[in-house]
């Protein structure tokens, strides 16, 4: 493991062991997907949270402006933490860790889907079932509402990808079409 990705590890494993203490750990790695995702589709909320030269309390604000009366006062907490720290911009990746050290609780994987739309609660409930009969594992979906997925999915379960897409599948035939 490389120096960043120990330090990811180490703020993914105090947000979850804390979260987890608080029997907050499923409300609180959901939210905390959601803000990152959030965060690495809004350039300007990364910048803002991101930028040293705004002072902290600032920054700070924004996160309780953003997440007050939303968000369990966890996610909030470790979200202050996080910027606190000076590591807004590993978000993501953090948010990441704790979502797989929760699933890994569970005895569970994780499969991030990006669609266009939201998924009902039944269509996720589908999905999850789907890509466990095939992993041979249990699954807990991430939905990603994506406006760039033009129909279909987009299913990430570590490092496989399904591209079901129709631009993915537009593309499919052109190349076959073109020879190339």
């Amino acid at each position: 493991m490389v120096s960043g990705d120990s330090t990811i590890e180490g703020y993914a494993q105090a947000v979850f062991s804390v979260a987890q203490a608080e029997e907050a750990l499923d409300r609180v790695e959901d939210e905390l997907f959601r803000f990152a995702r959030a965060f690495e589709a809004n350039a300007d909320l990364g910048r803002r949270l991101g930028d040293e030269a705004i002072d902290l309390p600032t920054r700070l604000a924004i996160v309780r402006d953003l997440l007050g009366g939303r968000a369990h006062p966890q996610t909030i907490s470790a979200i202050s933490y996080i910027v606190q720290s000076g590591r807004t911009r590993q978000l993501p990746e953090i948010a990441d860790a704790v979502v797989s050290k929760a699933a890994s609780a569970r005895n569970r994987d994780v499969a991030e889907v990006r669609s266009a739309v939201p998924l009902d609660e039944e269509q996720t409930r589908r999905l999850a079932t789907a890509l466990g009969q095939s992993s041979g594992r249990q699954i807990d979906v991430k939905v990603v509402v994506d406006p760039d997925v033009v129909g279909g999915l987009i299913v990430r379960m570590g490092d496989t990808v399904i591209d079901g897409t129709v631009a993915r599948r537009l593309q499919e035939m052109r190349t076959a079409l073109t020879g190339g």
